[in-house]
């Protein structure tokens, strides 16, 4: 699914999260216990700041380690793309101590003048080579620069799997006018920027001189210094309107605001983890650079080896839409929900196309040493 160019509502939701539906898993989680010993832990990971270095301002150092990517085995709510857990290796690295704001993404629009890909003219020619053979071009008054909206259902719903009954392609919407054209970032300078794709992401790191987290090192970040929790926080499901923005009440008619929000949140509007980064669960999805495959997971596992900075699969796939090229992304958003996806929990995990871009998706970006040394160099 591509968002400026998702001009019907049919084509939009053929391609978008279609992994994300009622919490279901029918797989057994395996335990930890029968990972052990797997391969002899790396040498020499990378886990304090070198005295050449310099923090970057606005981001904070998370230590190398190895831990256990996936659900942990007391996660009921796990899908069976997040198992099997195994183990990994990350050397450490630098990331921002909140997501992508406003505010900041304004900054690299007046320096480079740079054009979301929701704020462009739309393709067809591009756009119809990711669509079935023959389907018919939209009018042309569908064929505007667009993106994806929330919209409230108005009575409780018998099929979630149906999200064209929540989402709405909203011509206008993009990062400046999040809900449409009449709508405005004015007052919002310390929210997440929104109706981002991985292109838009990408062209801010270069600018930047950063680059997207891995989903391995997004997970350890989001962990901290606890390293077999469900949620960012702990174990304690009780803390999630403390912890997190995310839709409480029933999906999608009524959110009771819990948590002091219906839809995103200033950046540090919750408490930071333990390693000090706010909002790793819920308010905006957050992209990351690996590729989505769902057979990847169980392939790392049959390695029988501790991979050190694994950039995910080398090539993507979703068994619902083999054809998709789709990356992974993390942490939730303002509309997970326990009816629906729990999303905000460390190990959940989601794909989107790389040119699509919705109200509640985002970005944080990371530095490494070998980054900010060649920089300084």
């Amino acid at each position: 699914m591509r968002s400026f160019y998702s001009l019907a509502l049919l084509v939009c939701f053929i391609f978008f999260f279609v992994g994300c539906g009622p919490n279901s898993s029918k797989e057994k989680s395996p335990g930890i216990e029968e990972y052990e010993n797997v391969a002899e832990e790396p040498h020499a990971l990378l886990t304090e700041i070198p005295e050449y270095v310099k923090a970057p301002d606005g981001m904070v150092w998370v230590a190398g380690r190895s831990f256990f990517k996936g659900a942990v085995p007391n996660d009921k709510m796990a899908m069976s793309d997040e198992k099997p857990a195994h183990k990994v290796a990350v050397d450490g690295f630098f990331i921002d101590v909140n997501e992508v704001t406003n505010a900041q993404f304004r900054k690299f629009v007046e320096a480079t003048n740079y054009r979301t890909l929701a704020e462009r003219d739309i393709d067809w020619e591009e756009l119809k080579k990711q669509l079935p053979p023959n389907t018919k071009k939209p009018h042309d008054s569908i064929m505007q620069p667009g993106s994806l909206i929330f919209r409230k259902a108005k009575t409780s719903l018998a099929n979630r799997y149906d999200f064209s009954q929540w989402w709405e392609w909203k011509i206008g919407a993009n990062w400046k006018h999040p809900k449409g054209p009449e709508s405005t970032i004015e007052g919002k300078e310390d929210h997440p920027v929104v109706h981002i794709s991985y292109v838009d992401a990408v062209a801010y790191c270069e600018w930047a001189g950063r680059r997207l987290p891995t989903e391995a090192e997004w997970e350890l970040a989001a962990r901290g210094t606890q390293l077999n929790t469900t949620f960012s926080w702990g174990n304690d499901a009780t803390e999630l309107s403390r912890m997190a923005n995310s839709w409480e009440g029933e999906f999608p008619v009524t959110n009771t605001m819990a948590d002091g929000f219906e839809g995103a949140a200033p950046v540090k509007s919750y408490p930071p983890n333990s390693a000090g980064l706010y909002d790793m669960a819920g308010n905006v999805w957050e992209w990351t650079s690996d590729w989505y495959n769902t057979n990847y997971y169980r392939e790392m596992l049959g390695t029988k080896q501790i991979t050190r900075n694994p950039i995910g699969a080398e090539v993507p796939y979703r068994k619902q839409n083999p054809n998709a090229h789709e990356k992974v992304i993390k942490g939730g958003s303002f509309l997970c929900n326990d009816q629906y996806c729990a999303s905000y929990r460390v190990s959940a995990r989601m794909s989107n196309s790389l040119d699509s871009a919705q109200e509640h998706l985002g970005f944080r970006t990371v530095a490494t040493v070998e980054m900010l040394h060649s920089k300084n160099n």
